[in-house]
Formats: C-alpha cells, sequence, structure tokens
C-alpha cells in the first residue's frame, strides 16, 4: 500500500472528497483505486476562518509500482510501513520461571500482558483495589463523604494515575517500531472505539477506561498470569547485586529472578526502600504549579474562531509555553478540555490536583496545569531530595485548603495583581470538595509565583481570555513527573541491580498513558529474552 501524508480537505467536505484528492494526488483513474483507509485525521486551525481537515492515508492502487517510479521525489508519496506487531519469545513448555510485575498502571499492565502473550504467567502486584472498588473509593474523597484512603485513589489502584486523567492516548516520544499502534489496538481490543486509531490526540475518558482496565486484566488471567490487588510490595530481596524476590507487606515471600518495578509517580515509600536497598537512583528535573479553569467556549472561540463547537473539531485544546525574564519556563500541562480538577493526594495531611475529562468533554470548564519546570538544583542534597520538595509544598496546600482537603485557590486577576481572593466571579471551580480562596503565592517558592504571574498575561496573547480576571487558580500541582529517575542499562535492568527492570513513569522512563504502555512493552521484551537467554 502506498501512504498518502498532508491531504488536506475542508472541515466541511463530502466524504467522496477524499477519493477526489487520492485521484488527483496519485493522477490515478477510479478504476486504478481498489480501496483506502485513514491512517489519521488531524486539523489545521492556524486560520480560524479557514480551518481544515489534515489526513494521512493509506492507499491500494493497481498502479503502486508506477506511482512509486514516477514519484520517487515526493516526500509526501512512500510506501506504507509494516506496523503489525510480533512477539519477540514465545516461553518453552518447560519454563517454570514467573516475572512479577510491581504496579498496574498502565506500564505495568502492558508488561504484564506482553508477557502474559509470550506464555509467562506473570505475578501482577498491585498495593490497590481493582479499578472499580478503587473509583469508588476515589469517588466518596472527592465528594468528601469519606477521607483519604492511602492505598486507594487518585494514584493507587489499578489502572494507575491515568485512570482518573482524562485516558490521553499521545505522546511525543520517538516510536519507529510502532510500539504504540500495539498499545492502541489492544485498548480497541478491549472496548475502545477504533477512532482512537486514527484521530489526532485520542482519548478515552475516565468511565470507558474503567472497562478497558477490567478487560485487558481479564486477558491477561485467561492467558495464565496472576493479579493480586491489595498487596503492596514491603521489600525487595537482593542478593550480589541480584533481584531474588519481594516481600509483600503481609509477610507473603514470592520469589522470582525477574522484578518490573512500575510502580508511578508516587510510591515514594517504594523509592525509600529501594534508596535503602542500594539500588541506583537520582534526582532529576519536574515540574510545580496550579491547576487553571476558564469557561470552555472561551477557549473554544479562541482556537477555532467561528467554527467553534464543530463536531470534529469538539472542545478546544492548548498546549502553550512561555519564557520568563527570571530564566523560568512555564508551561500547560496535561489539558483536559471540558473537564474537572480533580483532587489527587495519596497521602494524608498532603494536597495535590490534577485534571479529568470524560471521552463526551462536555463540562462546563476547560482546565490545564501551568507549571514551572524545576532542577535538581532547587532542592539539593540526597536522590530523594525532590520528594520531600514536593511534600512540602503539598503540606502547605493542605493548610492553606484549611485542613479538609479543600484546595486554596485564587482568580487570575487577583493572583497577577497580587490581591487575596475573597470572592468568586463567572468561574466556578470544578474541583471537591471545594476551594478555599485567599492568596497562593504563599504555596509555591517565589521563583514560580513570579515566572507564572508573568506568563498568564503572555498567555493571553495566544489565548484571548487567557487571563480574565475570573478565571481561577487552584493549588498545587506536583506530580506532574517523577521526581527521581532509577537509572537502567541497554538491556532495561538497573545500573546496579541485575533483574529488576525499572520502568515507566516512575522509574523516570515515560509520561503519560500511551509512553508508558510503550515502555511497559520494552521491558517486558527484555524480560522474555532474558529468561530464554538464561535458560539456554
Amino acid at each position: 500500500m502506498l501512504r498518502l501524508t498532508e491531504v488536506k480537505l475542508p472541515l466541511d467536505h463530502p466524504q467522496e472528497a477524499i477519493e477526489t484528492a487520492i485521484l488527483k494526488k496519485l493522477q490515478i483513474a477510479p478504476t486504478d483505486l481498489l480501496g483506502y483507509t485513514i491512517f489519521k485525521r488531524s486539523y489545521d486551525a492556524r486560520k480560524k476562518g479557514e480551518i481544515v481537515l489534515v489526513y494521512i492515508l493509506d492507499v491500494e492502487t493497481t498502479k503502486e509500482k508506477q506511482i512509486c517510479d514516477r514519484l520517487k521525489k515526493d516526500p509526501h508519496i512512500s510506501i506504507t510501513p509494516d506496523m503489525s506487531y510480533r512477539l519477540v519469545a514465545k516461553a518453552p513448555d518447560s519454563n517454570t520461571t514467573r516475572p512479577i510485575v510491581i504496579g498496574t498502571g498502565p506500564c505495568g499492565m502492558f508488561a504484564g500482558l506482553l508477557l502474559a502473550q509470550m506464555g509467562f504467567r506473570p505475578i501482577l502486584l498491585e498495593r490497590g483495589k481493582a479499578v472499580r472498588d478503587r473509583t469508588v473509593d476515589t469517588f466518596a474523597f472527592w465528594k468528601n463523604k469519606e477521607q483519604l484512603n492511602p492505598e486507594s485513589n487518585a494514584q493507587f489502584g489499578e489502572g494507575g494515575a491515568g485512570t482518573f486523567s482524562d485516558g490521553k492516548l499521545y505522546s511525543q516520544v520517538k516510536d519507529s517500531q510502532h510500539y504504540g499502534r500495539k498499545v492502541l489496538t489492544e485498548f480497541v481490543n478491549a472496548g475502545a472505539s477504533p477512532e482512537i486509531l486514527y484521530i489526532n490526540k485520542p482519548h478515552i475518558g475516565t468511565f470507558k477506561l474503567v472497562g478497558i482496565v477490567q478487560s485487558i486484566r481479564a486477558t491477561i488471567e485467561a492467558l495464565g498470569g496472576e493479579i493480586r490487588f491489595q498487596s503492596r510490595v514491603e521489600d525487595i530481596d537482593i542478593e550480589n547485586g541480584q533481584v531474588r524476590g519481594v516481600t509483600l507487606a503481609s509477610g507473603e515471600y514470592i520469589a522470582s529472578n525477574h522484578v518490573v518495578l512500575a510502580v508511578g509517580h508516587s510510591a515514594r515509600d517504594t523509592f525509600q526502600m529501594l534508596y535503602e536497598r542500594g539500588v541506583y537512583i537520582e534526582a532529576k528535573p519536574f515540574s510545580i504549579g496550579f491547576r487553571v479553569e476558564h469557561p470552555q467556549p472561551i477557549i473554544d472561540v479562541a482556537r477555532f474562531g467561528e467554527n467553534a463547537g464543530h463536531k470534529l473539531l469538539g472542545a478546544a485544546d492548548y498546549k502553550l509555553v512561555h519564557h520568563c525574564q527570571n530564566g523560568r519556563s512555564v508551561y500547560s500541562f496535561c489539558m483536559c478540555p471540558g473537564g474537572l480538577v480533580v483532587a489527587a493526594a495519596s497521602e494524608p495531611g498532603r494536597l495535590v490536583t490534577n485534571g479529568m475529562s470524560q471521552y463526551s468533554r462536555n463540562e462546563r470548564n476547560a482546565n490545564s496545569a501551568i507549571v514551572v519546570g524545576i532542577t535538581p538544583e532547587d532542592y539539593p542534597g540526597h536522590p530523594l531530595a525532590g520528594i520531600d520538595f514536593q511534600r512540602r509544598l503539598e503540606e502547605r496546600a493542605f493548610e492553606l485548603g484549611g485542613k479538609t482537603y479543600y484546595a486554596p485557590g485564587q482568580l487570575v486577576g487577583d493572583f497577577i495583581a497580587n490581591h487575596p481572593s475573597t470572592a468568586l466571579g463567572t468561574v466556578q471551580p470544578s474541583y471537591t470538595p471545594g476551594v478555599n480562596l485567599g492568596d497562593l503565592s504563599q504555596s509555591l517558592p517565589d521563583y514560580a509565583i513570579s515566572a507564572i504571574r508573568e506568563a498568564l498575561p503572555a498567555f493571553a496573547k495566544k489565548i484571548k481570555g487567557f487571563a480574565m480576571n475570573d478565571a481561577i487558580l487552584t493549588g498545587v500541582e506536583t506530580r506532574t513527573s517523577s521526581p527521581i529517575r532509577i537509572k537502567r542499562q541497554e538491556n532495561y535492568q538497573s545500573l546496579n541491580t541485575q533483574g529488576l527492570y525499572p520502568a515507566g513513569e516512575g522509574a523516570g522512563y515515560a509520561g503519560g498513558i500511551l509512553s508508558a504502555g510503550i515502555d511497559g512493552i520494552k521491558v517486558a521484551e527484555a524480560v522474555a529474552l532474558n529468561i530464554l537467554r538464561l535458560a539456554i
């Protein structure tokens, strides 16, 4: 098949316009076209009055050879790459080695799925609950009906943190081997809409993710894998630099020479245990800031003009960055169109925010994190100093919110003018249990506050209304990424601990559902190949 890129058509084009564009581009007759599929559909909204859809198409034609010979120099015509996934190994019938996967977020889930598909019968250990039970606990906390459960919340439990953050399925990682296609295909097999295979910036939504996660679990179990919930790993047995097994909080010991560490970015007690056991860990940059909310129609009009509300465009998103006079960079992160700001705490007495959307993205507000990049120079000390830094900010936010998991908030206009907020304007915050208005300048270091104050008016030059007085800031956002990296070798094993495979976002090797799933696949392949090598 041939792949055509940069096929541009008007927003409201008829279906037959795609075929017409193919015939024109390839200079072939209708009888020479055997069929086509849409590989990707995005849009170009740089001119709000002339928004166009941009397609990547895979085309089957009787004239493929002639076209290739004739159009060798056209950068927008090529042979469609083979994106099918092939398992790299198969467990022998005599295999008794059972790898352990710690964590069932996207990385652990896909590592477990791939190991199961290769016949290695993995054991998946999850400190939290199954996804539906976890959802009950999390929603009850959000509604202030129950206190925070440190083992079952927006961070911990089946599905990982991504379950409560919109289910975004796009990434900027390089993926020449098309692992991302494998991730998306497995989501479709588990019940996601096939549109995630071709639309730009696909997402699933929290409620749909719950059923999909359950379906993937069922597949793992049907292939001989085992998933244990409420099974927190208390210790890892390391002997002469080699992993030998894990001990659970219950006291149970499980032997294994292959342990995938896919614990997510908030497993602070696990990071501490690994550090004490001598596993090599280093501090890494991350970001801190607030959530900002605007009425979704303001963002739609700013991005799409008169086309705001078009069904193919949906709720508008944005991506913003500003380089400040103090040398800091401020950027938008995890933008959730038509979504909610949610309580993402995982430790008592500490407050964290995040954002999420349902599949429909039809809530009244748009929200995103507005964060400042920081480096280990901002929190010098031992490799876990970034965790201590996060905790101090989260404890301060808890205090400013009133020590009830209400979040501290401030109107954008008041924040820029350095005035405490005393009353809401036209924008109602979506965060529950609730928001306590006041002065957010007390919640982050001065360099972060001054950078965000400078960035908000700059963002308004790109998104009209972004610095509107009544937009609401909610603090604090500290879990943008892991504050550590558990370094690994080219074989995906820990730098100094054989058989330990640091993986995903918690280890510093992913950021978001798709990249975490991709990393889980790569690590599973490395585990499988190593098991086979040792068996020879």
